[in-house]
């Protein structure tokens, strides 16, 4: 029986869509057809597809302009062409417009099936339960994820605080060779600097006071599987250094210890700082980057993939209305109307606190807008009882998402009365984070002390 996300078939010749399709179907892959590319454009709007294979020789659209289209609405789905004309000229075209490769007509059943097992997206990204991947935005990421997961290449995963970079790490290595071996995760703004090292790289007995025995370090922990570095950035200088060897002779030595341990992982690395500049400031060693950049995925934020919202809402609702008791919880159309017009400065974490609390505040079934509490931007010039500052007038214009990040944080720390750890927990972000931007709106003079 036919399994996964179908392939489209787009060809005007309807014995040869039919014979195309019927050949996909025998080898348990589902397909729907199109006999043109207008056709095409009009199901891939109400359906997801995992590929779309396409004639070149069609009227009034060819496969040319189609693959353009696909391009600019569905950046994320992979295309091939087919085509009867060995035109180089026409073929250079294509591969420019973002083509993954041509099938050279006639061609065998086999030279199909093999373009489609090597092109098409992976159905993991439907059948994993933690994955949401309904927007254009995220099927493109997960579908770089996928294939990045089949190697050991070091991954550097970036993006906004909250956006689920912890989930795509997790993704990449269930997905990858090492998914029977841990998955170990450390996050380099939580552990103070003094602990941080050890913690790493772990201690031999009678390395410092207290060191009663020997303790594996999270890399040594994380042999034959997964190291995620999370918020590599906010790392020492001074332990760069020393991470910087471990990355290029991939071997670790314990604290105190003398002979060093060979590893075998697969690292990933996260920020939510734009990396260039944190090299430009000093924050982070060039080399160090360089050894990280590998292969860079940049997640988008929340509000840059709109369709996974109600979507994830939905999910969050689920989960949390289980845990409390109340099953059956549903979003009104109210709510997925705020959901979707909400700027989600926290991102994904911001949206699981809200449906949380709607999980609380709902008093029937249905979640209504009313029930999620999203947040509004603080009155322009209006007294705050905490320690947030006034914010200038210029700062309401919020098609700025730096002003409406800076605005929920300076928000939430006065609802909290100036406590930058209930802040921090109800922002879901580190400590070490929150004081950084906290820092810089001081500097900027967004905030007195």
């Amino acid at each position: 029986m036919a399994q996964g996300l179908p392939v489209l078939i787009v060809e005007d010749d309807p014995n040869l869509r039919e014979a195309v399709c019927d050949t996909l179907e025998l080898a348990g892959q589902a397909a729907v057809s199109a006999a043109g590319g207008e056709e095409a454009l009009r199901l891939l709007e109400t359906r997801p597809v995992s590929l779309v294979v396409s004639d070149v020789r069609m009227m009034p659209m060819d496969g040319i302009a189609l693959l353009k289209e696909i391009r600019g609405r569905h950046a994320h789905l992979p295309v091939v062409l087919m085509t009867a004309y060995a035109d180089v000229d026409r073929a250079v075209e294509a591969m420019r417009a973002g083509a993954c490769d041509f099938l050279l007509k006639p061609f065998e059943p086999q030279a199909l099936l093999e373009h489609v097992a090597r092109y098409r997206l992976p159905e993991s990204m439907d059948d994993d339960e933690r994955v949401v991947a309904c927007d254009p935005a995220s099927r493109s990421l997960f579908a770089l994820a996928a294939r990045v997961a089949g190697t050991d290449t070091t991954v550097l995963l970036t993006g906004e605080s909250g956006v689920g970079k912890e989930v795509v790490a997790r993704y990449i290595h269930t997905h990858s060779a090492r998914r029977d071996g841990p998955f170990v995760a450390i996050n380099c703004a939580a552990i103070p600097d003094s602990l941080l090292e050890a913690t790493l790289f772990g201690y031999e007995k009678g390395a410092f006071t207290g060191a009663q025995q020997a303790q594996a370090g999270k890399f040594e922990q994380a042999q034959d599987g997964t190291l995620l570095l999370d918020e590599v950035t906010e790392m020492p200088l001074a332990l760069q250094a020393k991470l910087l060897r471990v990355l290029q002779e991939r071997e670790v030595e314990r604290v105190g210890g003398k002979k060093p341990v060979a590893l075998n992982i697969r690292l990933i690395a996260t920020s939510n700082r734009d990396m260039a500049e944190a090299v430009a400031k000093g924050v982070l060693r060039e080399d160090v980057y360089y050894r990280l950049n590998v292969f860079p995925l940049l997640i988008p934020a929340l509000r840059q993939r709109p369709d996974d919202i109600v979507p994830l809402a939905t999910r969050f609702l689920a989960e949390h209305g289980a845990r409390s008791g109340r099953n059956g919880l549903r979003l009104a159309p109210s709510a997925e109307q705020a959901l979707r017009h909400y700027a989600w400065p926290g991102n994904v974490r911001e949206l699981e606190n809200v449906m949380q609390r709607a999980v609380i505040l709902a008093t029937g079934d249905a979640v209504d807008a009313e029930a999620l509490r999203l947040a509004v931007p603080p009155i322009v010039g209006a007294p705050s009882p905490g320690r947030a500052a006034p914010v200038p007038a210029e700062a309401s214009k919020t098609g700025n998402m730096r002003d409406l990040e800076r605005e929920h944080i300076l928000e939430t720390l006065t609802a909290v009365g100036g406590s930058r750890k209930l802040a921090g927990e109800r922002l879901g972000m580190s400590g070490r984070t929150l004081r950084h931007k906290l820092k810089q709106y001081r500097d900027a003079g967004w905030l007195r002390e």
